[in-house]
């Protein structure tokens, strides 16, 4: 009989660190508070915990940005070094151990060009600060998850921008609402109202006055300007730091709700029957036909941080939207509208841009249905993109040289292609695109007596193939026979809408993106809290992935660890000879396993061998991190010989017996 298949385990990164450093209850108690709204008053406790900081650790090494410097220089790999009691200790007195307390140092600015030829600010907190705000952010998301919007789809755990596109689709197709009001909200970020932004977190209930004068201080922290000179910010929150994106939706959470009070959730649904979809969400068909008849103004509204559009039934609503919108805006979180980018668009007769696509409906039969394209700005970016990017193939940098250039072409291409497939005519875009890639192509390493694109190359991975390998534009490099991605191949991707029922927060809604760690934990939890004896922060956090990645088990006799005792974590090559504490330097063994890689006297490695009787295939395991380690392999037919030997001598004993 065929193997059973098992299907393959669901795993969120983010929810997996959570679980290494038994947080993810705590996350989850958080949640469930927030839903009964009850009030937070002693929250920093919980941020200055010592799993909280080192999850912090977790979550940040793991992010690409972390190798990207502050003001002070320093990255997150200068933390790893020290001991994971110092970076605990350090976080501590950072935040508390100050004489007016909390004090971030300055930010840096890095001026990021817009295609448009203007620029956006990133402000890039030093590490030792994005640490702190990783630590507040983790505690406070799950106390604002619970009371954000559904319709707010940016900088959210399980939601994205396929999400938000969907929406749109929806909303236009399949419930006729073909009047789209765009905002544009002038510099959002640089214009957040300190106060304001403070007293919405009060109103979620987040009370702890000592995180609110910390959270206060980070929206002060000094901007170092590229000429060196300081600015004190009076309003704003810094593109780039790790808590701004929460705050950012904790500013817009109000226009949600008071968007979706004007018809979504006015009071009068409250007065009639609804019933229930598969995924739980209530349906208000019975009120919403019944307030159709009234005054009120049809609305939904659909988020992607601060870029939102609302969408109307009518125009006279539309109109009436944008102009009570705007004002809300002004008065109630003082930010100010661009007019010449906020207008009223018929969805049926023009473009409306979001999120980098350009959408509409057009008319099939009785229906209207959408169609969608990349916007003219992206159309070309990504053009003119592509095209440079040949012509560095064609001219390698001598940093990255022919096959960098390759490979940072064929980057470009998926990512685009992974994200402008949601539009239906993409297809249509991407084959104009790839007509003009391909002519650069061919006349650049075509010409003269070179031939440097040719037919066929190396052997396709077996994504290559899934997702390239029926393609007639394929093209290999001569030379280094890597293939050249062909920007034109791809499909319309229906975009996948919101799921209501997942949740990061609660077991039931976990269950559908990912499964809890399939082993006992009870020793996972004593590895992590064991005594760090001055061992790095790095090398803290890299024994409980392997413990996980290995279930559990000895990486050389595959036999599960039983105590904290049993659990010896070797450097395959020793910090003596220049080893570290990387996880691919780092192996859980048995200890008596570890004592084995280690020893050179005969003796002892003869009385080790014959408690552990290791099979073929183990000690080929044992030498190969002994040669790491630079000690000699043991001879396996020698051990062979002994072990018949000694057999032989057993059996002469038993006769004589």
């Amino acid at each position: 009989m065929p193997s059973e298949k098992h299907p393959k385990a669901k795993s969120v990164e983010s929810l997996r660190h959570a679980e290494y450093y038994d947080m993810q209850r705590t996350f989850d108690e958080l949640y469930t508070r927030s839903q009964a709204r009850e009030v937070f008053d002693n929250l920093m406790e919980l941020i200055l915990s010592k799993d909280n900081i080192m999850l912090a650790y977790r979550n940040i090494k793991s992010n690409s940005g972390s190798a990207t410097p502050g003001t002070d220089r320093l990255r997150i790999t200068d933390i790893g070094r020290l001991p994971a009691d110092e970076v605990v200790a350090r976080v501590r007195k950072i935040v508390r151990g100050g004489i007016n307390g909390y004090t971030p140092r300055s930010v840096r600015r890095k001026e990021i060009p817009k295609p448009n030829g203007k620029t956006r600010p990133l402000g890039i907190p030093c590490i030792w600060d994005r640490l702190i705000q990783q630590c507040i952010k983790q505690v406070m998301e799950p106390i604002c998850e619970a009371k954000f919007s559904s319709n707010s789809y940016g900088f959210r755990p399980n939601r994205s921008v396929e999400n938000a596109i969907a929406a749109i689709y929806r909303l236009m197709q399949r419930s006729g609402l073909y009047y789209v009001v765009e905002f544009d909200v002038k510099g959002f970020f640089d214009n957040v109202d300190h106060s304001k932004l403070i007293r919405q977190l009060w109103s979620m209930n987040i009370r702890d006055k000592e995180l609110l004068y910390v959270i206060r201080r980070i929206l002060k922290a000094p901007i170092q300007m590229p000429d060196g000179h300081l600015e004190n910010p009076k309003k704003g929150t810094p593109q780039g730091g790790i808590i701004s994106p929460l705050l950012a939706n904790v500013v817009l959470n109000e226009l949600d709700h008071w968007v979706e009070s004007q018809w979504q959730n006015h009071p009068v649904i409250e007065k009639y029957s609804y019933r229930e979809n598969a995924a739980g969400c209530p349906i208000h068909s019975h009120a919403y036909r019944a307030m159709r008849n009234t005054n009120l103004k049809e609305m939904y509204i659909v988020r992607y941080a601060d870029d939102f559009r609302i969408l109307c039934r009518t125009k006279e609503q539309a109109n009436r939207t944008l102009i009570a919108v705007t004002k809300w805006l002004t008065e109630r979180l003082k930010l100010e509208v661009s007019p010449e980018k906020t207008r009223v668009v018929d969805v049926r007769r023009s473009y409306s841009e979001f999120l980098g696509f350009k959408i509409r409906l057009r008319k099939k039969g009785k229906k209207h249905v959408v169609q969608s394209h990349m916007c003219d700005k992206a159309y070309k970016r990504v053009k003119a993109d592509l095209v440079k990017q040949v012509g560095n193939i064609k001219f390698p940098r001598a940093c990255r040289g022919e096959s960098g250039e390759v490979h940072l072409f064929n980057s470009m291409v998926m990512g685009i292609q992974n994200y402008y497939r949601l539009a239906t005519d993409i297809s249509l875009d991407c084959n104009n695109i790839g007509r003009a890639v391909d002519i650069v192509l061919k006349n650049r390493l075509k010409a003269g007596k070179s031939h440097r694109l040719k037919k066929e190359g190396r052997d396709l991975t077996k994504s290559e193939i899934q997702r390239y390998g029926k393609s007639k534009r394929l093209r290999y490099l001569a030379q280094s026979k890597e293939p050249v991605y062909p920007i034109s191949y791809i499909r319309c991707k229906k975009p996948m809408d919101l799921k209501r029922n997942v949740c990061a927060y609660t077991p039931q809604g976990r269950s559908e993106i990912h499964n809890d760690l399939q082993m006992d934990t009870t020793l996972l939890l004593q590895l992590m809290k064991a005594t760090a004896y001055s061992r790095s922060a790095e090398y803290m956090d890299n024994r409980i992935s392997l413990f996980s990645a290995q279930q559990g088990k000895c990486a050389v006799t595959g036999k599960t660890f039983e105590s904290v005792s049993d659990i010896h974590c070797h450097h395959k090559r020793p910090k003596s000879l220049g080893g570290t504490d990387c996880y691919g330097n780092l192996v859980l063994v048995l200890a008596p396993v570890h004592e084995l890689i280690h020893a050179t006297n005969k003796s002892a490695i003869d009385s080790r061998l014959s408690v552990l009787k290791l099979n073929r295939q183990q000690l080929a395991k044992l030498n190969r991190l002994r040669i790491s380690a630079e000690v000699k392999p043991i001879d396996s037919e020698e051990i062979a010989l002994e072990l018949n030997s000694h057999n032989g001598m057993t059996k002469e004993i038993k006769k004589t017996v």
